[in-house]
Parts: C-alpha cells; structure tokens; sequence
C-alpha cells in the first residue's frame, strides 16, 4: 500500500471513530435531558436487560414477549453486553458504531467502483452528512441500525467474492428485524439480475424469502398469542394479516393508488432523494430496486412518522441511494462531480434537514424539572414495579414490570405498584398535567403509599411494604 492510500485509510478511519463518538455524545446527552421515550428506548433496554438476567424478555408496557414483535433476534447477544454491566449507554454506544461504520463501507465500496481517492472520501462524507445518519441516532435505539453495516458490508462481499463474509452479513441484518428481510430478498433479486452476483443473489433471495414467511406465520404469532405483527394494523385498509395485505396490493391496485398518490408521500420523496438529488441517473439506476419494498412500505403507512427523516422507517433505503450514486459517479455522471460542489450541496442539506438544533430547543423542555427528577429516580432502590411518565420510563427500565401514566390508565390499577413517580408540570407523551395531578391525588389518599420526594412537582411515591 502505498504512502498516499495508507494516508487515506487513515483519514477515513479517523472520521468513522470521531463521528461514533460525536454520535455517542449526542445520544447520550439527549438521554440526559429526560428526552428519551419508552417507545422505543425503553422498549429494548427493559427486554435485553431482563435477557441478560435470564428472565423471560416481555416488555411491560406492551405485555408480549418481544420476539412476538419484529423477531429481533439480535437482542440475544446483545443481552452480553449487560452482562458485563446493564447500562443503557451500551446501546448508545453500538448504535452509534453502527451508523458510523456506514462510512467505512461507503468509502470501500467507492474504492471498488474505481472511483478516485477524492470522490471516494467524498462519498464518505456524503454517507455521514445525510440528514437521517443524524437523525437516527438521537431517535431513541433501534435495531434496524445494524442494516446499515450488513447491508453494506454484504454488497462489499458479494462484489469481493467473500462468501462466508457475505452470510455474516445477512444473518446481522436478518435478525435485527423481520421486515428487514424484504430489503434482504430485493438485494437478493438486485445482485442475481442486475449486478450478476448470481450465486450471492440467490442466497440473499431465498433467506429474505424464507426468514419473511417464517418470522412472520411461525415466530411472531407463536410469541404474541397468535397475534400478526403489530405494524399490520398501519394497513388495516389492506387486510388483518400480513398475507390478506400482500395479496390485496395487486387484488386491489385502486386502493393502493389512492394511498400512493398523496402530498405527504410526494414530500417524503422530497427528503429522502434531496440530500444526493445531484448524483442520481437512469443510467446507473438498478440500485433503486432494492429499495421498493422501503417505500412501498413507507408510502403505503397510514403513520406519518414513516414519512420523514427523522424515524428509523428509511434506513434500509439510504445504502442503495448510495450505491445509486457511486455508480453515477463511476460512469462520469451526475450533476455536480467537484468534491467541493457536492460537499457544499451536503452540508447545506445537512443543515436544513437535520435535527441538531433540537438541543437548543425542545430537547431544554424538561429542563426546570431534571434534577429533580434525577434525585426521584435515584430513590427508586428495589427492582419492584414502577409507574411513571413515558420520558421518564427509559431510566427505569431495569426491572420486569415499568408501565406508563399515559391516557387510559386505570388508577384503580396504582395499589399494584410499588413506586410511583410523576411530573406534574412535564407530564410527557400522552399524558397532561391534569391526569398526572390526579393520579398524585388519588395515591395522597391511598394509606399503603408514602410520598417519599416532592420537588417542583415531581413526585416519588413508596408502597410502605417496600419500604
């Protein structure tokens, strides 16, 4: 290797572990001003924390074993994580070496498609600068990050012949979520028909295929009782079961047109191609196909948040894009094709699109009651179970049973508790101060609880017998 690339592969390697860190910070910080949510946060942590301590993982404000979900395999190992110490910043910390590895591959696969050194870095930058990367990472944790090295990674393999590196690479995604195993079958069609990896592509077929029908007919439904998966009820216009919704996307081509056809999903087309608009051409266009069954299931949802770039919902998207936009460049195409011109078009994208301005904003609105709620939460001394607000859940998550104060609480339900804590002015998701003065009324007037804290109205109540 020579001098000039040794120097390269340091310099991508010194950007990939400055933004992981740069991501960590950012996560861990927003985790610190109570702006992490049970969904999904609070979600994962609870379940690979009960994993990590042997007992069964159902998350306790959903009531199901977490398998019964999105068939997350990937939670299991990761419960070795807490094993060594169950803390949540572990979770930070993989997400963002997940995201951040994506500039690595990008930068690989820029290299493999000859382009220049220059370009290559470029791509690299583009891959970090893309509003979504940054976005993502504040979002909670999710799974689906893993998509971006195993995506990536797997089309590195194919193109390198590395067949045994290639299956690692779809096991990582397979199992970090079962609707990722559509983008895994389209890969699979994508790399046997257009890119001519044919035994690569067959294998990525047949697995997205197989670990679709399995998760979702056999999995899901043995761990829910018998449930669909719970994201079937965002096409309920379609169907009750993943099949019935398959089916009527060509038994009932009008409904689906009429969905299709929206401002929102217009606007979302918008954001999602905007950033890297400048390198996407017909004529290196094949990468695209791999990302239709993201946006049919994104155009399609009834949900708004799988319409932007701030949820996880177009991660699987974003390395095809990519890959779209290496192969322009390598057939001298493109609309900007100056380094400066496209890093000048990314930042500005970058500024506009994502969301780091929060930290000065809303990410402050919890602010007047943090500590406060800092010293509430470290008088919670037992592993009994604990009602609380939704932002404040996250904190709490190591012990079996967490359920939130949100609209429909039964409070005849608050003498199954053993702590209760609430923020009256911050109520958080689904809650109002009203609900939650409430609540604190009614457990002043219940004998079995102490109120232990108070401190601008938050409040921490002990069932006495924990006491």
């Amino acid at each position: 290797m020579t001098n000039n690339k040794q120097q390269t592969t340091n310099t991508v390697s010194l950007i990939s572990g400055a933004s992981a860190l740069i991501f960590f910070l950012c996560s861990s910080w927003r985790h610190a001003l109570f702006q992490s949510t049970a969904y999904d946060l609070g979600w994962y942590d609870q379940v690979i924390y009960l994993i990590s301590q042997g007992q069964t993982p159902i998350v306790s404000f959903w009531g199901y074993h977490v398998m019964g979900d999105h068939a997350a395999a990937i939670l299991y190992p990761l419960a070795l994580l807490y094993k060594i110490y169950p803390d949540v910043h572990w979770l930070f910390a993989i997400q963002a070496i997940a995201l951040a590895s994506g500039c690595w591959f990008t930068w690989r696969l820029a290299l493999q498609a000859t382009l220049s050194e220059a370009q290559a870095v470029t791509m690299a930058v583009v891959y970090l600068l893309y509003p979504l990367v940054f976005n993502l990472n504040l979002f909670d944790f999710h799974p689906e990050v893993f998509a971006i090295p195993g995506l990536l990674g797997a089309v590195l393999a194919a193109r390198l012949g590395q067949i045994a590196w290639f299956i690692s690479c779809l096991i990582l995604v397979l199992s970090s979520k079962v609707v990722l195993s559509l983008t895994v079958a389209a890969m699979g069609f994508w790399l046997l028909i257009f890119d001519k990896r044919r035994l690569f592509g067959a294998i990525a077929l047949a697995a997205g295929v197989a670990w679709f029908l399995i998760a979702t007919q056999v999995v899901i439904p043995w761990f829910s009782g018998g449930n669909e998966a719970p994201a079937v009820s965002r096409y309920s216009y379609l169907g009750s079961s993943v099949l019935e919704i398959i089916a009527n996307l060509f038994l009932k081509p009008g409904i689906v047109l009429k969905y299709l056809f929206t401002l929102p999903n217009l606007e979302y087309l918008i954001l999602l191609f905007a950033p890297i608009i400048w390198g996407i051409s017909l004529r290196y266009f094949t990468p695209l196909v791999v990302i239709l069954p993201t946006l049919a299931i994104n155009l399609l949802a009834d949900l708004h948040v799988h319409k932007d770039l701030i949820h996880q919902y177009s991660i699987t998207a974003l390395p095809f894009i990519l890959l779209a936009v290496i192969g322009t460049l390598a057939q001298g195409g493109g609309w900007l094709r100056s380094p400066k011109a496209i890093l000048l078009w990314t930042l500005v994208a970058f500024v506009a699109l994502a969301k780091f301005g929060y930290f000065g904003s809303r990410y402050l609105e919890f602010l007047d009651t943090r500590q406060a709620t800092q010293e509430a939460i470290a008088l919670v001394e037992t592993k009994g179970s604990v009602l609380t607000a939704a932002h404040i859940a996250p904190h709490l998550t190591h012990r079996p049973v967490v359920k939130l104060a949100i609209a429909g609480f039964d409070a005849a339900e608050l003498a199954n508790f053993d702590y209760a804590l609430l923020n009256v002015p911050h109520p958080g998701w689904q809650s109002t101060p009203e609900f939650a003065g409430s609540l604190v009324e009614q457990l002043n007037n219940l004998p079995e609880f102490e109120l232990t804290y108070k401190r601008d109205e938050v409040y921490l109540f002990t069932k006495l017998k924990s006491i």
